[in-house]
């Protein structure tokens, strides 16, 4: 029998915290005499009394490290005041945590658990952005909310218009617009002519006023409808308010990013407000992601894994990401797939042979991964590859021999002819006939 050496360990003294709403159950790792352990566990609750005790009872012990699980937003005034008072804390992903084997079922041996894991780096820990890029991070989100509840108000209006039989967004496109808008509080306020309600229309809008009488017609239109729609159109003013007072502070907050908006707002699809969400949920400092390719992971914008050693998964095998963020890389993709840029040409590409929305993802990839570049490098710049950036790099001997023999499969014969002298000959297809 020979004696080996076990590994050493990834940190000396360790927590493991078991967190729940109301308490948390915190187990404490220490070198013991000669090879063996000691361990401690205390209950603690989450108030900040409690959790500044524990604090103190952890540097008491000169722990170093303390981990723990993602459960919900509990984790997070754990962490945060931890990470406040000098502790560096490991926040661990459940779902990997549950698949380590050995795991017990009781908060007190969870703790015990956590702490092993963390004391032999069993796990990787999960991205938690610094204070700054976390704070932006709450208004970029909840301005997302609003814009959503916008958003659906905006849509019960044009409901409540279909309702009372006023076809104004058969018309319109966006009934919210100048000219809709003018209609819309001309209606609540009395006015039902619909001639007079026409000529409320701007601009380009004035060519459509024969249409405009006719889908204005207010024979349908109740007093009830203009009680619900003044609410509604109350509500929406107010919402935009909100939005405005929150980017407002949001810009204030961004100011020491400026350089890295104006890097993103530079990419094809990528405004201001997008490229504030993405700092928002990324942050600027990319060494916490070694490549990439791990950006595209973590973001679960990587192509879904549906089997794995002969056994079939669902098709949320790998994940639905970061919400916000696929929100933002979504809208840049859609935008950017209108555009004659390289990103809008790999879009349209893409859609000829796969679903627009297998497309689309397949596209925040490439965007995901130009912000890395960009954020990783102060210096760089984007610089568009151009529409015909994919027709440069193929083989166009082999392109052209493709194309003759799909035609000699149709029965006709090719014969291949360089138009300009200089250009390169090419053999003529071989059939699998001859």
């Amino acid at each position: 029998m020979e004696e080996v050496e076990d590994e050493p360990l990834f940190a000396e003294r360790v927590a493991g915290i078991d967190i729940a709403k109301a308490e948390v159950m915190v187990t404490i790792r220490v070198p013991g005499r000669g090879r063996r352990r000691q361990q401690e566990t205390r209950a603690f609750k989450t108030t900040r009394k409690d959790l500044l005790a524990l604090a103190d009872w952890l540097r008491t012990w000169q722990v170093t490290q303390a981990g723990m699980e993602a459960t919900g937003d509990y984790w997070k005034p754990v962490f945060f005041l931890l990470e406040q008072q000098g502790i560096d804390c490991e926040l661990y992903h459940a779902s990997q945590v549950k698949a380590l084997p050995g795991r017990p079922k009781t908060d007190k041996v969870d703790s015990v658990w956590l702490a092993k894991i963390t004391e032999r780096g069993n796990l990787p820990s999960s991205f938690v952005p610094p204070e700054p890029i976390r704070r932006l991070r709450t208004h970029t989100r909840y301005r997302r909310h609003l814009t959503r509840m916008r958003t659906a108000e905006e849509q019960r209006a044009e409901k409540l218009l279909e309702d009372a039989h006023l076809k104004l967004s058969s018309v319109i496109s966006d009934i919210h617009g100048v000219s809709g808008r003018a209609m819309l509080d001309a209606i609540v306020a009395g006015e039902r002519d619909p001639k007079a309600l026409a000529q409320l229309a701007r601009g380009r809008m004035r060519v459509k006023l024969r249409e405009l009488e006719e889908a204005l017609d207010c024979s349908f239109f109740t007093e009830q409808h203009a009680f619900v729609l003044a609410m509604m159109l109350a509500n929406i003013d107010h919402l935009t308010r909100q939005i405005q007072e929150l980017s407002q502070r949001i810009d204030v907050l961004c100011e020491p990013y400026q350089h890295q908006i104006s890097q993103l707002d530079a990419v094809p699809g990528t405004g201001i407000i997008t490229a504030q969400d993405v700092i928002g949920e990324i942050g600027v400092d990319m060494t916490v992601f070694p490549a990439a390719a791990h950006l595209v992971s973590w973001a679960r914008r990587c192509p879904q894994v549906t089997a794995s050693g002969g056994r079939r998964k669902g098709s949320n095998a790998s994940g639905k990401g970061n919400p916000y963020l696929g929100a933002a890389l979504g809208e840049a993709a859609i935008t950017a797939g209108r555009t004659q840029t390289f990103t809008g040409e790999k879009h349209r590409r893409l859609c000829k042979r796969m679903p627009k929305r297998k497309a689309q993802q397949a596209t925040t990839r490439t965007l995901l991964v130009i912000y890395y570049e960009l954020l990783s490098d102060p210096a760089a710049s984007y610089t568009d590859l151009g529409t015909d950036y994919h027709e440069r790099r193929v083989n166009i001997r082999r392109e052209v021999r493709n194309h003759a023999r799909a035609i000699e499969r149709r029965g006709y014969r090719v014969i291949l002819e360089p138009i300009h002298p200089d250009a390169e000959p090419i053999d003529p297809p071989v059939s699998k006939a001859s």
